[in-house]
């Protein structure tokens, strides 16, 4: 097989793999190829502008696992490739040599063993770096259960590393993937958090200091693959934002690849509904000072598929709105549906010099279409009319494709 077959085969086995994003790394050319200055990921804009590619492929398709919600299980029948680390490194600096790419993204199937497949990816980043001095970004996943020096030796060379938990619990990861478990994917994550801690202090003293990660690391979720609610998920991706400092963790809609298998969901399309509001709900817990007891709790198992989780929180909790605009402090101003952390902080720094506005609050970029039911303001009193309460408001907030012709939907129109 030549490597433009491989490169077909590997590359589509690559796009279930979404944990991948800007890198937010700062890896300076160094008279080499490339850069990873504010670079991302495939058709992904970085903060100056440019639309960054990458190549993201496997370095091999071949699987000793047998995981019943993937498509390069053991048991599938499926074409089957891999590639010498030779091959990958020289596909990777003809791409970029041809500008179609300014980075790689590399995981892998694990071929005989995790050591094994480990040291395959290392000698292919190891020998970009090196030997062909190439500076741009690379995502790089570590295996599960590898040994630890290798995972050290790997950090080295990444941007950003990523371990994939997959499966929102453990006992259902079992029950799909039994020759897996929580603590061969927890272990290198709590790894590659206390190296980074350790590199750290070097690089406040000298700049030429090895940098180990510095784009941090990242995870993957399947949503809709088991019967995990939106509470278990949430929770999970906080503890691991909170212990492990994870730059990000991915939520991806379950595919349903494997029909022959019955502890697999039978899916006509991914849960695409689902996976957005999970990644709404996952903003607020990172910058809106959101808890996961806010969001989801046990009252409320499961997010609003119809209602972004922070309007359906504002709903949910009428007896905190509407907000004195005028008094309210930062943690009560981001609750407030069409107020973000931007605007939250202009309303602090402006009402200094005097009354907000509602003029002023649009020119801050606030929402009015929806904060105006929530907040308080010099034109906005608050207001009790039946209309106001959470069911009307509700109904007012919904999309149309989810929106029936009531009666009080038809009144509320005329509002």
């Amino acid at each position: 097989m030549d490597k433009l077959e491989k490169l077909k085969i590997l590359a589509s086995a690559a796009k279930y793999d979404v944990s991948c994003a800007t890198s937010g790394s700062q890896r300076e050319n160094t008279g080499g190829l490339g850069s990873a200055v504010s670079a991302g990921i495939c058709h992904s804009f970085a903060d100056d502008g440019r639309c960054i590619s990458l190549l993201k492929v496997l370095f091999t398709n071949y699987c000793i696992y047998d995981c019943a919600y993937c498509a390069n299980r053991r048991n599938n029948d499926i074409p089957r490739a891999a590639f010498t680390p030779e091959e990958l490194v020289d596909i990777t600096i003809n791409f970029y040599r041809r500008n179609y790419i300014e980075g790689l993204f590399l995981s892998s199937g694990v071929m005989r063993n995790p050591d094994y497949t480990m040291v395959r990816l290392i000698k292919v980043v190891k020998d970009l770096r090196l030997e062909h001095r190439f500076n741009g970004y690379i995502h790089l996943k570590a295996i599960p259960g590898a040994d630890d020096a290798l995972i050290r030796e790997a950090g080295l060379y990444a941007d950003r590393m990523s371990v994939n938990i997959e499966i929102p619990s453990e006992e259902n990861l079992k029950y799909l993937a039994p020759e897996k478990d929580y603590n061969s994917v927890l272990k290198p994550m709590h790894l590659i958090n206390e190296t980074q801690q350790e590199y750290l202090p070097a690089r406040r003293y000298s700049k030429s200091a090895p940098k180990f990660v510095p784009a941090g690391q990242s995870t993957q979720l399947i949503i809709g693959a088991t019967p995990d609610s939106d509470n278990q998920v949430l929770r999970l991706a906080s503890n691991l934002y909170n212990e492990n400092r994870l730059k990000r963790v991915y939520y991806s809609g379950y595919i349903h690849t494997n029909t022959s298998d019955s502890r697999l969901p039978v899916l006509v399309a991914p849960p695409l509904k689902r996976e957005n509001r999970l990644y709404q709900a996952d903003w607020l817990m990172r910058f809106y000072e959101f808890g996961v007891d806010e969001i989801v709790d046990d009252a409320h198992p499961d997010l609003d598929l119809e209602l972004d989780p922070k309007l359906a929180y504002a709903l949910r909790h009428p007896e905190i709105f509407p907000v004195d605009i005028q008094k309210a402090d930062l943690h009560t101003l981001l609750r407030v549906p069409g107020i973000g952390p931007k605007s939250a902080r202009l309303i602090l720094s402006a009402r200094r010099y005097g009354h907000v506005s509602s003029y002023l609050l649009k020119k801050m970029g606030v929402v009015m279409k929806r904060a105006r039911f929530f907040i308080t303001c010099r034109e906005l009193a608050g207001r009790k009319a039946p209309d106001y309460q959470p069911d009307h408001l509700r109904m007012m907030f919904l999309d149309k494709s989810a929106r029936k012709l009531t009666p009080d939907a038809v009144q509320l129109k005329l509002f």
